[in-house]
């Protein structure tokens, strides 16, 4: 069975959740109908158990940068608090580095620091939070950063839920926007990740056109993938997906469970639960720079360490 790689990640352990650097609140939880029991956070301990009855070798953690600091609901998790588990499990975890396009000059230093201090492998936006287009001035330093880097970005496109009852922000990165920006930067590895709903089409079509853009579909259990983007995935864009979870949205167990339902060309499958990850990301980078899990071991994430 092929081992699988989770392109998107987000800790959830005990520290975010009393952090408040989840992003969303109990409507959310209910809306996608996270269990009770994990309402709480789950453990990094616990999800590498998770990872492991899933068969999924390694998971991208994303170290989020989530809205303008200056506004209400926005949030963050420090690149040190990712690094720390990349460094203490380097085999089963990799780090994406959150981008805030108001940052200016500080944000292309700090990208530079988790790319070449940290080791992480790619860069990841939102645009929604920050109420600002893909293809809008501010992102653009950005996207050249991470091509002087060599590294890919990925965001979130298509619509975005009511994460918390009191903010709510505007679908502003349909899948046609990445147009403009694949054709001013084709050195620049793009992946449009939560399949683009309800404008899927327009993520396959911009897919198809550019070389240098990609599809994840993370954030929908696979079984209710579009028609369309499954026929896709099992055949000419068998080379242009790949497998996520957006955990804790999608439990890993159900998603690699439920891609092998789908039966898809054994070539298909392997190429989009690892192979195309493989080409995309170099998990060979080695960090400068040592982050030590906080505390007393791994077993900080419980809401007192990390």
């Amino acid at each position: 069975m092929t081992q699988a790689i989770d392109i998107v990640v987000n800790q959830f352990s005990p520290v975010e959740v009393a952090r408040g650097q989840t992003g969303f609140d109990a409507d959310f939880m209910t809306q996608v109908r996270m269990p009770e029991d994990m309402r709480g956070g789950v453990t990094m301990t616990d999800y590498l158990k998770k990872m492991d009855a899933a068969g999924i070798e390694r998971s991208l953690l994303i170290a989020v940068r989530a809205g303008d600091r200056r506004m209400k609901g926005s949030f963050q998790i420090p690149y040190d608090q990712v690094a720390q588990w990349c460094h203490a499990y380097p085999d089963r975890f990799s780090g994406l580095a959150g981008v805030d396009p108001f940052m200016g000059m500080e944000q292309l230093r700090d990208l530079e620091y988790a790319v070449r201090e940290l080791g992480f492998v790619g860069a990841h936006s939102y645009p929604h939070w920050f109420r600002l287009p893909p293809d809008a001035a501010q992102w653009y330093p950005i996207y050249a950063k991470c091509c002087e880097l060599d590294i890919p970005i990925m965001m979130q496109v298509g619509q975005n839920l009511i994460y918390q009852k009191d903010v709510r922000l505007p679908s502003v990165a349909r899948p046609i926007l990445l147009d403009q920006i694949a054709i001013d930067f084709p050195e620049l590895t793009l992946i449009g990740i939560h399949i683009g709903v309800p404008w899927t089409d327009e993520m396959i079509a911009m897919a198809w056109k550019h070389e240098n853009v990609f599809i994840g579909i993370d954030a929908y259990a696979p079984k209710h993938l579009p028609a369309s983007l499954k026929h896709y995935m099992n055949t000419y864009g068998r080379e242009k997906v790949l497998f996520g979870t957006d955990w804790p949205v999608i439990d890993p167990e159900r998603a690699v469970r439920e891609m092998r339902d789908h039966a898809f060309r054994a070539e298909a499958h392997d190429l989009i639960m690892r192979g195309n990850a493989l080409k995309i990301f170099d998990f060979d980078r080695v960090p400068a720079k040592h982050i030590p899990l906080a505390g007393a071991g791994p077993l900080t994430d419980d809401g007192d360490g990390a």
